[in-house]
C-alpha cells in the first residue's frame, strides 16, 4: 500500500439549484440539488451556519474553565467550553473568542493558541468551529456582562484537565467543543506541549477572516 496523504481537501460537486426553505435569526436551511459522480442527482438539505469559536481556558493549576447550561434540542444540561457564534461575516475568530471568554466567564488571557479546527456535523451542517487554547488567565476588568435566557442559569467551574479527559472517555461529557478541545490538549501536552500549537492568528480556510 502506498503512502496516503491524510489531509482534508476542499471540493465542490456541481450544484444544479439552491433553495432556502427557512431563514432564521442566526442560521438557515439550504436545499441543494447536487450531481453525484455517477451522474445521478440528489437533494442535500443542511443547516447554513456562520461558524463558531470555543475557548479552552487553562489556568496555572492545569484546571479548565467550563460552564454548564441547558441545551433544549438534546434535553440536557451540558458541561461546555465558553463559546459563541461568528456573528459578523469575516470576523476575526480570535477577537470573537476573547469576547466570549469575557462575556461568559469575565476572564481575560494573555497567551492564545489555535488548539483545533473541526466541522461540527459535516453531514448536516456547514458549521466550522475553531477551538483556542487560552493561558495566563486573570479576572477581567469592569462590570460583568449581563446574561439572559439559557445563560442566566449557567454554572461556572474550574475542573482539572485529567478529570475532564476521564469524563470524556467514560461517556459522561458530550459537548463536541469540549470533547474535541480536551482530547486535543491532552494530545498536545503528550507531543511537545502547548508552545508547539499554531499561533492564534493561523489561517482558517473554512472561515477566512481579516487580521
Amino acid at each position: 500500500m502506498g503512502i496516503v496523504d491524510i489531509k482534508d481537501s476542499a471540493l465542490t460537486w456541481e450544484v444544479l439549484s439552491q433553495d432556502r426553505p427557512f431563514e432564521g435569526a442566526k442560521t438557515a436551511v439550504a436545499s441543494d440539488r447536487v450531481r453525484m459522480p455517477d451522474g445521478s442527482v440528489a437533494r442535500r438539505d443542511y443547516q447554513v451556519h456562520p461558524g463558531s469559536v470555543c475557548v479552552l481556558a487553562l489556568d496555572a493549576e492545569d484546571r479548565v474553565l467550563v460552564l454548564r447550561q441547558y441545551r433544549h434540542p438534546v434535553r440536557h444540561k451540558l458541561w461546555e467550553l465558553p463559546a459563541g457564534l461568528l456573528d459578523v461575516p469575516g470576523e476575526n475568530p480570535l477577537h470573537a473568542a476573547q469576547r466570549e471568554l469575557y462575556e461568559e466567564a469575565h476572564v481575560k488571557a494573555e497567551d492564545w493558541r489555535v488548539l483545533a479546527d473541526f466541522f461540527s456535523s459535516p453531514g448536516g451542517s456547514d458549521e466550522a468551529v475553531r477551538i483556542f487554547l487560552a493561558r495566563d488567565l486573570a479576572e477581567a476588568e469592569g462590570e460583568r456582562y449581563a446574561v439572559s435566557d439559557e445563560e442566566a442559569d449557567m454554572e461556572l467551574a474550574r475542573v482539572p484537565l485529567a478529570e475532564l479527559v476521564r469524563g470524556v472517555l467514560a461517556g459522561e461529557l458530550h459537548n463536541p467543543g469540549l470533547v474535541t478541545g480536551v482530547l486535543a490538549l491532552a494530545a498536545a501536552l503528550a507531543a511537545g506541549g502547548p508552545d508547539t500549537l499554531r499561533p492564534a492568528l493561523a489561517p482558517w480556510p473554512a472561515r477566512p477572516y481579516e487580521v
